[in-house]
């Protein structure tokens, strides 16, 4: 019974909202009651003789108010669709209604009433459902923000230097503004808040702007800005997004750019130009609604001349519903750009998921999309010959701790690898592992969450050193981690050897700060060696591999060998590019040919051109554009031009991007160059949505297109049978409807995730 009331109290629910959306449709149905009990009342008798109508009942008369009523508006929405340049083509519905008034079938005139309402309503409904991605979006769009009201604070104080805000030990002051802000601030909409206002983020609210976090530590959920389901964790001066959800902790922070420009308003500039946009497809559809409308009245018009009877035009008429043109189309590519929306990737226009289905030719940027952004570190290799009780966990160990303070290129991977090994490590201690011997076991941070770290000093151009629980390390170039004091480069000699020079502990790790020998060798082993002597010991690099060398208490012991690293999921998006029959996948890159290729045989790319300045890369993408059009011989048939896509994430594939015919950046939300270039813009940071959107933009034109020539077979098989009598006029008009809601609905599916 409980079952049966929530059923109920649903359906109720559904039809307030569909009422809402047409307010018409329950006119229609109510006016359904004094038709049937009142229609042939005529308490005025029969002295109303009218042309063409004769003598309406109450009830009928009811259902010609109406029909004028939705003739009208009918007719004022066909004047306003010609005055935008579409085809207004609801004239069969117009002359259904009034053909069969003037045959008097009231209830085949209420019946196409009730077709044009519930086919608004349907069509609501179905623009509603295809849109909840993007409306999604647009509901959850920040409309207010906290602005800190206190004097001094934001905009005001703006002139004050950076330096005022540093503190004696070189960390940034952050808890003034958070403590003040928490307790003075006004709430405003949010096109009124300006760059360097301090605002207040209450736990669970919007990010109203994009900014700077004030704050020590806030945590954010992204998920609505670029997919990525887990939230991440920012510390103070990182970048704050407009539209990140904040966590379970109010943050502060400082506004750099007014809501207009921000993040979030850039999203949904791409999903109302989306929403706006009307694909050459369906303006196609809206052209071949015409000649279905000729067909029609030459259906109909024969079936009256042949039979003589009026009646046969109006059944004719009420079977004939350009539905399927006039909104399958469009419902079905609303519905594709919506489930492109869901699935991260975002479309200027819906002409562009046209062109998505029809892509020949894909070329890739390397760096940052075919790879991941920064280097990843491979492997570490300990140097031959040097006997250590450190393994290479603890040499990534060290390294990625005074790595975490570089700004270095390579630091960032190094830094990832030395938290991984860390953890290892810590896994071990917890497990009881106990191999390192006293005094160094004991000694501060051995075992610790975190090693205690002094001294960090970055050499430009070289190198990072530091001390990482009490030992000296040194991550960078050959000469830099390899040098003493003295400028010379030492290392341990192959099986121990010793050294001839002075300087007792060289090549141990005794001589700092009265640490325990790492190294089981001589102590005083150690031989002056260059360079090329240390390299070769080493063994050689790949052409992609890059190295950074490690010292610990001034012996060389080990390398960190890196490079570019594919994406994990690289090579299965471009097998399934394959499999969707793209037919050349190529790769543009200024990096050297050698490391180009590399990356191009792990990934399966079709054709490598490396070495490129962004000009070039216009240039080859432009030749693969435009060779589609001049490689036609004359007279040859004609063929589907040639669509170039170009994916890329950097500032430089800007122009690039421009140049293709689609243009696709891949982000993580953010703001770049290469997505305002873009016609397509990827906000999940992955490269599978590449042939994800592929896939969905072919779904999405093969159910249009099913539906729209289901729809008008149905309906031509409909009049040819109302033209023979074997459909009748009332019976007509509710199969029309039912060929409306079949059209629709099929239309809709573009929407599911079957891909």
């Amino acid at each position: 019974m409980h079952d049966l009331v929530r059923f109920f109290t649903r359906l109720s629910a559904a039809a307030i909202r569909v009422c809402k959306l047409v307010p018409m449709l329950p006119v229609v149905i109510v006016v359904a009651i004094p038709l049937a009990a009142l229609g042939e009342w005529h308490p005025w008798g029969s002295t109303v003789d009218l042309p063409i109508l004769d003598n309406p009942g109450i009830g009928q008369w009811l259902v010609i108010a109406l029909v004028l009523i939705i003739v009208t508006d009918t007719v004022r929405g066909m004047i306003d669709d010609i005055r935008h340049g579409q085809v207004g083509v609801d004239l069969l519905a117009v002359m259904a209604m009034l053909s069969t008034v003037a045959v008097h079938e009231y209830w085949a005139s209420w019946a196409v009433t009730l077709m044009i309402t519930s086919g608004e309503a349907i069509e609501e409904y179905a623009q509603n459902k295809a849109e909840h991605s993007l409306t999604a979006l647009v509901k959850a769009a920040p409309q207010t923000a906290h602005v800190v009201t206190l004097p001094g604070v934001g905009r005001g104080a703006m002139a004050s230097k950076p330096e005022d805000d540093v503190a004696d030990d070189g960390f940034r002051r952050t808890a003034t503004a958070q403590t003040a802000a928490a307790q003075h601030f006004s709430t405003v909409p949010v096109a009124q808040v300006q760059p360097g206002d301090v605002l207040m983020v209450l736990p669970g609210e919007i990010v109203p702007v994009d900014g700077e976090l004030l704050s020590g530590e806030a945590t954010l959920d992204l998920s609505a800005i670029n997919g990525e389901p887990v939230p991440r964790t920012v510390f103070a001066g990182a970048r704050v997004m407009s539209g990140a959800v904040n966590g379970s902790a109010a943050l502060t922070m400082r506004a750099t750019q007014p809501a207009a420009e921000s993040q979030y308003q850039r999203i949904l500039q791409l999903v109302e130009s989306a929403q706006e946009s009307r694909p050459a497809v369906v303006k196609t559809a809206d052209r071949l609604a015409v000649p279905f409308t000729v067909l029609s009245l030459v259906i109909a018009g024969i079936a009256w001349a042949v039979s003589g009877i009026p009646t046969r035009f109006a059944q004719v008429l009420v079977l004939a519903t350009p539905c399927p043109l006039l909104i399958a189309a469009p419902v079905a590519y609303v519905a594709g750009t919506s489930r492109l929306a869901a699935a991260g990737v975002l479309i200027k226009t819906q002409d562009v998921l046209e062109n998505l289905g029809r892509v020949t030719q894909i070329f890739f940027d390397k760096t940052g999309t075919l790879t991941v952004k920064q280097p990843q570190v491979v492997r570490v290799e300990m140097l031959p010959g040097v006997k250590t009780q450190l393994n290479e966990d603890h040499v990534l160990m060290m390294a990625g701790v005074v790595e975490g303070y570089s700004v270095h290129i390579l630091s960032k991977g190094i830094a990832k690898a030395g938290a991984e090994a860390m953890a290892r490590l810590r896994a071990r201690f917890a497990a009881g592992q106990r191999d390192c011997p006293e005094p160094e076991a004991s000694m501060p941070g051995h075992g610790r969450d975190y090693p205690v770290v002094k001294h960090i000093e970055e050499t430009a151009g070289k190198g990072v050193s530091g001390e990482v629980d009490g030992h000296a390390v040194r991550v960078g170039r050959l000469s830099f981690a390899a040098a003493q004091e003295d400028g010379f480069l030492t290392a341990v000699e192959p099986g121990g050897a010793s050294s001839s020079r002075a300087g007792a502990g060289i090549g141990t790790i005794s001589s700092f700060r009265g640490q325990i020998p790492l190294s089981e060798g001589d102590e005083d082993s150690g031989k002056a060696s260059n360079s090329a002597d240390l390299r070769t010991r080493f063994g050689m690099l790949q052409p992609d591999e890059m190295a950074s060398y490690v010292s610990v208490d001034g012996q060389l012991i080990a390398r960190i060998v890196l490079c570019d690293v594919p994406r994990s999921n690289a090579k299965t998006a471009l097998a399934a590019l394959h499999e969707l029959g793209v037919s050349k996948l190529t790769m543009l890159t200024g990096d050297k040919r050698a490391s180009a290729e590399i990356i191009a045989r792990e990934v399966g790319i079709d054709e490598v051109h490396a070495e490129l300045f962004p000009e070039d890369k216009v240039a080859a993408v432009q030749a693969a554009t435009d060779g589609g059009s001049h490689g036609k011989m004359a007279g040859s048939p004609a063929t589907a031009k040639p669509i170039t896509m170009m994916v890329g994430d950097g500032v430089n594939d800007a122009p690039v991007l421009a140049a293709a015919d689609l243009g696709v950046a891949i982000t993580d939300g953010t703001s770049t160059a290469a997505s305002e270039s873009a016609q397509i813009v990827i906000m999940n940071d992955d490269i599978a949505a590449v042939p994800r959107a592929i896939a969905i933009a072919r779904r999405t034109k093969r159910i249009m297109l099913q539906a729209v020539i289901a729809g008008l077979a149905l309906a031509v098989v409909g009049m040819l049978a109302a033209a023979f009598n074997l459909i009748p006029v009332v019976v007509g008009a509710f199969l029309q409807e039912a060929i409306d809601v079949v059209s629709i609905l099929w239309a809709l599916t573009a929407v599911l995730d079957r891909d």
